[in-house]
């Protein structure tokens, strides 16, 4: 064990004791300097490693913490999106967003940001939407919060000509009892899911505000109507230190 692998081994053990805890200060390089009798280049090399394992973050200024665990939330995907959750939906109100509806029922509070585009879409999104070379979709990208942290990333897709003129259009939160697709006369009768687990590129990690060294899964949903045609591709990123996923399954 080298030196620097000894000043992050004690303090890993004092972060999984408790002795250090979320949110506490690394004691100073000069006062480690002083407890383990090493130099400021070797104290820096060990903190490096806990950074690197995303066990401490850097502060503000040259501080650095242990990092502070999200509380998780808890997504129940055996009735994500069912019918008898898109009944309670109404129109306009925070309470009828699926994703809203579920944070408010644990006691938290809710926020997306909303912004809504005409794109050409990501290949896999237009694989999953049978589009054409220059076939073009409705955007609908949010940041979710909850409690004023980052929770999310949602990004929904849509093909152009099925949602023009629709309120999907509006960067506002919009619901509708039995959903909104179904509002406008198409019906998602079934989805098809796709989950990928993977490091979050620059942008991702930025808007997340993830420590170093967190994973995040990414949930991509396609919904399709009766004859099997694709209305809607949501992809998720779920970031790892903030999401429990539970589904149940028909041994049938």
């Amino acid at each position: 064990m080298t030196k620097a692998q000894e000043v992050a081994y004690d303090l890993r053990e004092q972060i999984e004791s408790g002795q250090l805890a979320g949110g506490d200060a690394l004691p100073s390089e000069s006062k480690m300097m002083s407890q383990y009798g090493y130099s400021r280049e070797t104290i820096r090399a060990g903190v490096r490693l806990l950074i690197d394992e995303g066990l401490v973050v850097t502060g503000q200024g040259q501080g650095k913490y242990v990092r502070e665990d999200y509380p998780p939330v808890v997504w129940n995907w055996t009735t994500l999106e069912s019918r008898s959750r898109h009944a309670t939906a109404v129109e306009g109100q925070t309470a009828g967003d699926q994703w809203a509806s579920a944070i408010e029922e644990n006691g938290n509070a809710p926020r997306q940001e909303i912004t809504v585009s005409i794109v050409e879409p990501p290949a896999h999104v237009r694989e999953c939407l049978e589009l054409p070379a220059d076939g073009l979709a409705v955007a609908r990208k949010r940041i979710r919060y909850i409690d004023n942290r980052p929770y999310a990333l949602a990004d929904s897709y849509f093909p152009q000509e099925l949602v023009s003129g629709t309120p999907l259009m509006e960067p506002r939160d919009v619901s509708a009892p039995g959903g909104i697709l179904a509002s406008v006369g198409l019906v998602q009768a079934k989805y098809r899911d796709e989950i990928s687990v993977r490091m979050p590129t620059r942008q991702e990690a930025e808007l997340l505000a993830l420590p170093a060294a967190t994973p995040i899964a990414e949930h991509t949903r396609t919904g399709y109507d009766a004859d099997g045609r694709p209305l809607r591709c949501m992809v998720t990123i779920l970031p790892g230190d903030r999401h429990k996923i539970l589904y149940e399954v028909d041994t049938d």
